[in-house]
């Protein structure tokens, strides 16, 4: 048999829908600057798709920082993994900017958000450990559970006792085997946009012994009083003893950090495939990181603003009779009911009728007969934005209960 035949019959969960899907549903090309209002197949939309939570995507301040030190190092510079020939002095300045600014004794600098945390748990872990981790947890938390050999236990999507359960079996084994315990959350959930519950899990550690490791790539910049994340938010900060956040959504940038004691960072640093073994993260990116925490850092009405957005947004939709579920951040997440057929009905009216540009999330990811809608406010919307999406919305839900859709697929080739 060629390796290549089953891909005929089976092209994945998501690859199923590439027919219909590709250019349109996913993969869609929004053209233009980063921004509330930007380019599709030819005319203007208002997006709510970017995790641009602070705006820096175009702040000016960013874009010439961005600019000034691409023409400066370029893109080469340093050359080589870190380990080998691509430390710089810059690299261990955000290192100490970003270990200050978590409360943390120190922090390593990731040239990679995704493969960073894939790495992290297979450094942390060997045969003799459990894991015991959120149901729910990024994709990039469970390609690194993958790579684990020993033994791992998912407790329902937050929920403590399940968590709790988990972590009984997981210290009986562990009584047994000599070794340890990693639990893994996330601070914001990214679909769905619940908070983890890092109090409650930590609060375990009164009566089980465990490490924990929390992913939070959304809330790091948008959660807490000064945006330090969820862990600043829940007040337990300096319970969690691996902390990562990723560069992608308040930073706009490219890569990402871990932070946690002196002795844990150093083990990192000599341990991290996917840093070890890959080119250093670029001094302008570098040097654009830096530049981003200091805005974080000195510019909160960035993400008041992000806030008042998200008031603004997720209370309207919720005065129109909309679900959104459990979110308590601000990822807005529209539930509706329908299919794939829906679904598709959805967003080509959105993006045809209305100029709306928002995510659909549809099964597997959801029930399959549930569609989510996915809202992202930032910085850079006005509530001027926020009103017309409303009123679109409001007649969105209003076609859906009374059955206006057709049952047929949207035609998006047109």
């Amino acid at each position: 048999m060629d390796i290549f035949d089953k891909i005929k019959v089976n092209k994945g969960s998501l690859g199923q829908y590439s027919d219909m899907a590709d250019g349109y549903f996913a993969f869609p090309k929004l053209e233009g600057e980063i921004g509330p209002r930007m380019t599709f197949r030819g005319k203007e939309v208002l997006v709510w798709s970017l995790n641009n939570y602070l705006g820096l995507a175009n702040n000016p301040e960013v874009r010439k920082a961005d600019a000034e030190y691409t023409k400066q190092y370029g893109l080469a510079y340093p050359m080589g993994a870190r380990m080998m020939s691509g430390q710089t002095t810059n690299h261990e300045k955000f290192e100490r900017m970003a270990a200050d600014f978590e409360q943390k004794e120190s922090a390593y600098l990731l040239n990679f958000g995704y493969q960073g945390m894939v790495s992290i748990i297979d450094a942390l872990v060997n045969r003799h450990d459990v894991i015991v981790y959120d149901s729910e947890s990024h994709a990039c938390i469970m390609d690194g559970l993958r790579l684990h050999i020993g033994k791992r236990f998912a407790f329902h999507h937050n929920d403590i006792e399940s968590c709790e359960k988990q972590l009984q079996r997981a210290t009986t084994l562990t009584e047994e085997s000599g070794g340890g315990i990693l639990v893994i959350t996330e601070g914001v959930f990214g679909m769905a946009g619940d908070l983890g519950k890092l109090d409650k899990i930590t609060a375990l550690k009164k009566k089980y012994h465990f490490r924990i490791l929390v992913d939070d790539a959304h809330g790091f910049g948008t959660m807490g009083a000064n945006g330090r994340g969820t862990g600043e938010h829940f007040g337990v900060q300096d319970q969690i003893d691996v902390y990562f956040a990723a560069f992608a959504k308040s930073m706009a940038g490219f890569g990402g950090f871990v932070a946690s004691t002196k002795e844990v960072i150093s083990y990192l640093k000599y341990n991290l495939r996917s840093q070890i073994y890959a080119k250093s993260l670029p001094m302008a990116m570098t040097l654009g990181a830096i530049k981003r925490l200091e805005i974080i850092q000195t510019h909160p009405e960035y993400r008041e603003k992000l806030w008042t957005i998200v008031r603004a947004l997720q209370n309207g939709l919720k005065k129109e009779g909309l679900d959104l579920g459990k979110t308590e951040s601000s990822v807005t997440p529209v539930f509706m009911k329908g299919g794939v057929t829906r679904s598709t009905q959805l967003i080509y009216d959105l993006r045809e009728h209305y100029n709306i540009f928002c995510s659909v999330v549809i099964y597997p990811v959801v029930p399959k007969d549930v569609v989510m809608l996915r809202l992202i406010p930032t910085a850079a919307h006005s509530l001027e934005d926020v009103d017309y999406t409303i009123k679109a919305f409001r007649e969105i839900k209003r076609k859906i209960d009374n059955n206006e859709y057709p049952d047929e697929m949207a035609d998006f080739t047109k």
